[in-house]
């Protein structure tokens, strides 16, 4: 069996367990992972469901499974998404023929979208509707529009960005995300295998460069100087899938265009060089040509910009305005280039650094934060209790970066990889954007949540620092076990949400965020809070709290698909705070024995306090097993070392001399967890690389 029918059986097993675990159809549990998949990688923005399926003028037929947003919203880019999943055993095949027909349905239903007649034919409250009232409304805004297809099967042609002519002189372009694609990112993050850029023949000629590196660099460098017009080109055909994806989180929580850099575009154009900063980019490879007058670059595979995002984006929301003057803009850029097999590890780093120096944290955003990393650490050793429905206690699994989990697993045998299953069931994983998901739902943020995991994800990094506070003390197992507990929460509301007799159908997810988000607020209304621990002693959510729950979904769903007078659009009513304060101020009654799930702040707290103990107690027994373990000797070396290097204070000496006399003298708790720190501190300033460079 090959890497690709593997995955294909794996996927469809995955999408089959979502639609159960969720309630649905399968053809949404395929969008809803599409979904994620599309706006991870940069294609879309955003991700709303949006299924309709009909015929349009003389029995055409016509399809959309969803869009990528509000065009206005979207530098005027208006994307609809097309999604075809079948369970088949064998692999299917997508030609040219076929793709034509599937573009054709979304085709149709935009031209019909425009006309009223059409319009007016469909239900005002279905999500068709709304898409097209979308469109209509938008159309003089739009810009650009993508047709995007995503499939299970296997396309035979390549299809990325390709142009696909106009509607009423708007440009249009097909993309194809099928199963080797969606097989490249779910298990590498590869969403750029076939992004190349050829600056040659698709804008306007080769840039001319300078190498940087010399003969024995680690990397190839290259300094350019790139003409904004062709900038403008590369960014109006990829868009965010040139920037890395941290990159592209960090620009949506500070804004797209910066008005110093506008300002410069439009009034001195001939001075952005010498006030911008310019551009930092990597590339998997490239191809240079030697000229007259030095060499240029034609060719550039999976280029992403990782320092410089905004200025790009602003060149680019510039350009109608700048007219002739962004023939006088030209922008400096440092290419690196990092071969696949590190871009990994590599490109996050370099950007991370590329943007330390902006005055949002940068570092917020990425999966090397040490939040982040507190999270997975806590994710790999706590036990979640077997709870009211299992034989065994599991544990959730926290993929800090885009495919941990998938890869831990290809590295079992099978025998290994049923352990591991029971261990960290699928069902129990979660990433950052789900993270983000859960906790800004508690706190009152389902405006925000309903915008799309990225921009929702964008929104939470900025509380990242506050809730880490100085040293990371507050995210400890007691926050550890609320955050799980708010994920079996919200999990099992979207599942009973899809079984209720009211639920219409459509704006689940915004339902699910937007009852969880007025369940926490009443409760603080009566200045109580939910009792979480009780939620994660049973992994499951009592009744009396789904009772609640239900009542303000109920609710929820009433104000989401009834907006004010001239909204009919109700995904795009609940992106906005207005929809979340005529549902927050709403009075609710809810079931009597939703009191039994209330508890004071203060009895929170002291549960809080106790799992905090438990957890500094095996912290400090597990440092005190280290130090007996690693022996006298050991730290006598250590001393020693620390010293002969002017590394300890007197205090930190005076424990690791404590150390170094057992069993003569024993250390205490106390000064074991000491001593560990201590040894961290010459560990990570070379003892035991040095030690190891001694014994060769």
């Amino acid at each position: 069996m090959s890497d690709l029918e593997e995955f294909h059986q794996s996927f469809i097993a995955d999408i089959q367990g979502d639609a159960d675990a969720l309630g649905v159809y399968t053809q949404e549990a395929f969008f809803e992972k599409a979904g994620e998949i599309l706006t991870e990688a940069g294609e879309i923005d955003q991700c709303d469901y949006s299924y309709f399926q009909g015929r349009g003028r003389r029995g055409v037929s016509l399809q959309v499974s969803g869009y990528g947003g509000d065009p206005a919203d979207g530098d005027g880019v208006l994307s609809l998404i097309l999604c075809d999943f079948q369970i088949t055993q064998e692999i299917r095949v997508t030609r040219g023929s076929d793709l034509k027909a599937q573009f054709n349905k979304l085709v149709e239903f935009l031209r019909n979208a425009r006309r009223e007649e059409f319009r007016n034919e469909l239900e005002e409250t279905s999500l068709g509707a709304g898409l097209a009232d979308l469109i209509s409304t938008r159309w003089n805004g739009i810009e650009k529009i993508k047709l995007i297809f995503v499939t299970n099967s296997d396309n035979r042609a390549k299809v990325d960005a390709m142009p696909a002519g106009t509607i009423d002189d708007k440009p249009v372009t097909y993309n194809v995300w099928d199963l080797k694609r969606l097989q490249a990112f779910v298990e590498q993050g590869k969403a750029r295998a076939d992004l190349t850029i050829d600056f040659a023949q698709d804008f306007g000629g080769g840039i001319p460069v300078l190498k940087a590196s010399g003969s024995d660099a680690a990397l190839e460098s290259y300094i350019a100087v790139i003409p904004g017009t062709q900038l403008a080109a590369i960014y109006d055909k990829w868009g965010a899938r040139l920037l890395e994806s941290n990159v592209r989180s960090f620009l949506q929580a500070r804004g797209n265009v910066n008005k110093g850099i506008r300002k410069t575009i439009l009034e001195e154009p001939h001075m952005f060089l010498a006030y911008n900063n310019g551009l930092a980019a990597t590339a998997e490879a490239v191809e240079l040509t030697r000229t007259e007058d030095g060499l240029v670059i034609t060719k550039a595979d999976n280029l992403q910009i990782v320092n410089g995002g905004q200025t790009t984006a602003s060149i680019h929301a510039a350009r109608k305005l700048a007219g002739e003057g962004l023939k006088d803009i030209f922008i400096q850029m440092k290419l690196s280039v990092v071969p696949p097999i590190l871009s990994d590890t590599v490109v996050p780093r370099i950007s991370e650094f590329a943007n330390s120096q902006n005055k949002v944290n940068a570092a917020d955003f990425f999966a090397n934060h040490p939040f982040h990393i507190k999270i997975e650490e806590l994710s790999r050793k706590i036990l979640a209790p077997a709870g009211v429905n299992g034989y065994r206690e599991t544990k959730w699994f926290y993929e800090r970066a885009r495919g941990q989990y998938a890869d831990e697993r290809s590295k079992k045998t099978p025998a290994e990889r049923k352990k591991w299953d029971a261990e960290f069931p699928r069902r129990q994983f979660f990433t950052k954007t789900d993270l983000a998901k859960f906790e800004n739902s508690w706190s009152g943020r389902p405006h925000i949540v309903s915008m799309g995991a990225q921009k929702n994800f964008a929104d939470f990094a900025k509380t990242i620092e506050k809730a880490w506070g100085k040293n990371g003390a507050r995210i400890n197992e007691a926050w550890y076990r609320h955050l799980i507990s708010k994920a079996i929460i919200f999990r099992k509301l979207e599942k009973l949400v899809s079984a209720q007799d009211w639920y219409e159908g459509g704006y689940r997810a915004n339902i699910v965020t937007y009852a969880i988000a007025k369940v926490a607020h009443d409760a603080d209304e009566r200045d109580l809070v939910v009792d979480l621990s009780r939620v994660w002693r049973a992994q499951d959510v009592p009744a009396a709290l789904e009772g609640a729950l239900l009542v303000a979904a109920a609710e929820a769903q009433e104000a989401i698909t009834n907006p004010p007078e001239g909204i009919r659009n109700m995904s795009e009513w609940a992106k906005k705070q207005a929809c979340w304060e005529a549902l927050r101020k709403r009075e609710l009654s809810y079931p009597v024995e939703f009191e039994d799930i209330l508890i004071e702040p203060e009895e929170a707290r002291s549960e809080d306090d106790d799992v905090s103990d438990d957890e500094n107690l095996t912290k400090s027994v597990e440092a005190q097993t280290r130090v007996f373990e690693l022996g006298a000797q050991f730290w006598e070396e250590a001393k020693t070392w620390g010293r002969s290097n002017k590394l300890l204070s007197p205090s930190e000496y005076g424990v690791l001399d404590v150390c170094s006399k057992m069993p003569t003298r024993i250390p205490t708790e106390k000064q074991s967890q000491f001593a560990i720190e201590v040894l961290n501190k010459l560990e990570e300033n070379g003892f035991g690389k040095s030690k190891a460079a001694a014994a060769q």
